[in-house]
């Protein structure tokens, strides 16, 4: 950690918010990783016997065959989770790299051995499938096997599928960690004693009162991106080159079908998805107009998009027993329940949260295995999008502690369409919480600035990131490699169709080369968006229905990933198959907007 670093994390009062792993291995033995995996291993060669069986197999034979597989997975999840999460905390560290390494090579092998299973039930006439989904012994997993029977069309023979595994290992698995550890080196020079600020630090003065501020943190950000700019775009390519190989060895019609099919979306409804939101790009260029006047300035640059609006004094760091308070409190007026399951998070050491050098950027929320907690990562650096932050990824937390209690480990996660949903909605919560709180119209000016910035965020711009990869991808599969300057310029155009003329994206070109979903989860970034909106609905039927609301939006969470997301939607009385359904949660942020101007209209008069 270098002594800014420390210097911030003491004063904001997170200096020792480190996460306590054990309950994961119950050591802190790097040994005990090892343990987990040979205990697999044993279980994975004595499940061997079950092959050339699963076809044929009745509900209880293949309830049976699935608890085993369950044990399998279980351990060796419990394993990963231990393995990455040391490494989140410093990429930098060559043993923490190691240890990721030997961890994707047996958890390669292992899965290897077992992947028969699901080619197997994959590959099962559909009458007797149907028959033995019917049967409640595989209750605890019917809904995992009917998605796998999905993506029969698009399976290999297990030898294929082999290869295809253990050659990850060195091809998309090292190409991710390569460019992880080439953000991590990333150094930002914000002068004084700031010289080798992190990237997560530097960003966050983009956020900050003082424009020349914020024009010298994007100037130093652009320069500390620089230098290992090709090497991040030769990344890229690589790993749009192997998604286009493996798309086209199982035939998926184009280059995010199989993220959709995984998100159990239709390639439609996510083109009608992306197709509103950019149909309504005119409600992020109506709020830069208005933060323009807000600023004083003709027209924004990029790096006044999530400026901070100044009430007449520079706002106070958020300390971390502050926001703790501001998160509990506010998940507290909802449901005691979600209120009590965030509080462990804090008593119990399940969050990481000092920005040090070295750590991965950004914020996330890490499931286990169900019976196991989930963890926080989040680099806290006292701003109030770092509070929101917070509850937002507290709120992924409390959705797979709930889900834990009652699913397998096979339905504990939830499709990506639905996983922004609690964050999601624990963040509107939180901002609901202190919105109400406040009177002095400036002070609602900023927050409500704030929530328009986030909507804008989460929604309007991760859909321009999308259509950023979109390019990215159909273009690599017609002209072969890209250039620097190629990615530059999808960047910028994608950019620049969200701006409209309210934003000068000059300096802007090479800052999609730090954006690390894009080699993660290649297609991920429009369920943000489908979560935004469909929590925003959500909230809003809270707030129409009262505390009755309350239950139903538990259980759905305690559904975790065992229904469909139409399924999932439709247990707190949404439907996802209405037409207007988007255009709905689009309409919320409008309101909000709508808010926002007048109370800026109200400060301009006094």
């Amino acid at each position: 950690m270098n002594a800014p670093a420390d210097l911030l994390a003491t004063e904001l009062g997170v200096a020792n918010v480190a996460w306590d792993l054990t309950g994961l291995t119950g050591s802190n033995d790097p040994a005990a990783v090892s343990a987990l995996l040979d205990d697999a291993d044993v279980h994975a060669v004595a499940m061997q016997r079950h092959r050339d069986t699963i076809a044929s197999l009745d509900g209880a034979g293949l309830a049976a065959v699935m608890r085993e597989l369950a044990t399998v997975t279980e351990l060796v999840d419990r394993a990963a989770v231990r393995t990455h999460l040391d490494y989140t905390t410093d990429v930098s560290d060559p043993a923490s790299g190691a240890a990721m390494a030997r961890l994707q090579e047996r958890a390669t092998a292992i899965g290897n051995q077992l992947m028969f299973v699901e080619l197997e039930w994959a590959a099962t006439p559909d009458e007797h499938a149907a028959s033995v989904l019917q049967d409640s012994a595989v209750s605890f997993c019917s809904h995992h096997l009917t998605v796998v029977r999905l993506g029969r069309p698009h399976l290999m023979t297990e030898a294929e599928e082999r290869i295809n595994a253990e050659k990850s290992v060195t091809g998309v698995a090292a190409w991710t960690r390569l460019f992880d550890e080439q953000l991590a080196a990333i150094t930002i020079d914000l002068g004084g004693d700031r010289k080798s600020s992190s990237l997560e630090v530097a960003l966050s003065e983009l956020q900050h009162t003082d424009r020349e501020r914020r024009k010298a943190a994007a100037a130093a950000i652009t320069e500390g991106l620089a230098p290992g700019l090709r090497t991040r775009a030769y990344i890229y390519n690589t790993l749009l080159a192997d998604k286009s190989t493996d798309d086209r060895l199982r035939s998926y019609a184009n280059w995010v079908s199989s993220r959709n099919l995984a998100n159990q979306a239709s390639d439609a409804s996510v083109k009608a998805l992306v197709d509103a939101v950019t149909d309504r790009f005119d409600i992020p260029q109506r709020w830069y107009r208005l933060k323009a006047q807000i600023l004083g300035v003709d027209r924004l640059s990029f790096f006044d998009r999530n400026a901070a609006i100044s009430t007449g004094a520079e706002p106070a760091s958020v300390h971390w027993d502050e926001a703790r308070e501001t998160v509990l409190d506010a998940f507290g007026s909802f449901s005691p329940r979600i209120a009590g399951i965030a509080k462990q998070f804090f008593d119990d050491r399940w969050i990481d949260a000092p920005a040090r050098a070295s750590k991965q950027g950004g914020a996330f929320c890490a499931p286990t295995v169900p019976g196991r907690n989930p963890y926080v990562m989040v680099n806290y650096t006292g701003t109030r999008m770092d509070v929101l932050t917070l509850a937002h990824e507290l709120g992924h937390g409390v959705h797979f502690a709930l889900s834990g209690e009652k699913q397998s480990v096979f339905e504990y996660s939830m499709p990506l369409t639905v996983a922004e949903t609690a964050s999601v909605f624990g963040e509107t919560v939180t901002f609901g919480r202190l919105l109400d709180a406040e009177t002095d119209a400036r002070r609602r000016l900023t927050l409500l600035g704030s929530n328009v910035d986030g909507s804008i965020a989460t929604v309007f711009r991760q859909v321009s990131m999308w259509r950023f990869e979109d390019l990215c991808h159909t273009t690599r599969r017609t002209d072969g490699e890209l250039s620097v300057d190629t990615f530059n310029e999808h960047w910028i155009r994608t950019q620049n169709e969200l701006f409209g003329a309210t934003v000068d994206s000059t300096g802007y070109e090479s800052w999609w080369s730090y954006i690390h979903h894009f080699v993660h989860v290649p297609g991920y970034v429009y369920a943000y968006a489908f979560g935004q909106l469909l929590a925003l609905s959500v909230y809003e039927r809270y707030l129409q229905v009262g505390p009755s609301f309350v239950p139903k939006y538990e259980a759905m969470l305690g559904a975790g990933g065992s229904r469909s997301p139409e399924d999932l939607a439709a247990m707190v009385d949404c439907d996802l198959t209405d037409p207007g359904f988007w255009a709905a949660g689009l309409a919320l942020i409008d309101r909000r907007l709508a808010e926002a101007e007048a109370a800026a209209a109200v400060v301009a008069s006094l």
